[in-house]
């Protein structure tokens, strides 16, 4: 509110997700294998908004592809899309590659059949090399609004306690998460 947005219905959305390696108090029911990021602990899958905050969080074994958690983390938050009223613009969710929006939307519309008429999925544009060398740019390059979501992730390994995974529970690892944004919430509400 005190950025003069919209408080509750957006119309984006970043998501991404990102690999934690387990410490040894995580139980073995959280662990899991990401291959892609060679990781053995959990994922943590984040919806946020233009400003960096979080709309959705979830939290799930490292195996778990990133299409599967967001299902997931969308099916838990699914009556936010209920209540959205229809004549409202469509959400659009911004994707980096690793998503497949195609089959997103058919597994979404099982358990919503209205939710497409709600969001719209992007996915957002990744640079090539020609076009990192043409800017005199090489390696991680920030690409337009996918900044925001790479911004709150550096955000959460800034609280010692997000740095690995040390909890028992993947609901406990969740709850971290929110902690940490509140904290962070807190902190800028104070300071203005």
């Amino acid at each position: 509110e005190k950025q003069g947005r919209k408080p509750l219905w957006t119309t984006l959305i970043m998501i991404d997700s990102q690999a934690v390696k387990n410490t040894c108090n995580a139980s073995i029911e959280t662990k899991g294998f990401c291959f892609y990021k060679s990781t053995n602990g959990i994922k943590r899958h984040l919806a946020v908004d233009i400003l960096g905050f979080p709309f959705f969080t979830h939290c799930t074994q490292a195996n778990i592809s990133d299409d599967q958690g967001l299902i997931e983390m969308l099916t838990i938050h699914i009556d936010f899309f209920k209540f959205k009223p229809v004549e409202l613009p469509k959400t659009t969710i911004l994707l980096d590659n690793g998503y497949h929006p195609d089959f997103l939307e058919a597994e979404l519309v099982k358990i919503y059949p209205q939710i497409m008429s709600k969001i719209q999925f992007q996915l957002s544009p990744k640079p090539s090399q020609q076009e990192k060398a043409q800017k005199g740019k090489s390696g991680f390059v920030p690409v337009k609004a996918r900044w925001v979501i790479e911004r709150s992730n550096a955000w959460m390994e800034r609280c010692k306690s997000l740095v690995k995974n040390f909890e028992r529970t993947l609901e406990n690892a969740t709850t971290k998460i929110h902690l940490c944004f509140v904290r962070l919430m807190l902190k800028r509400l104070a300071t203005s």
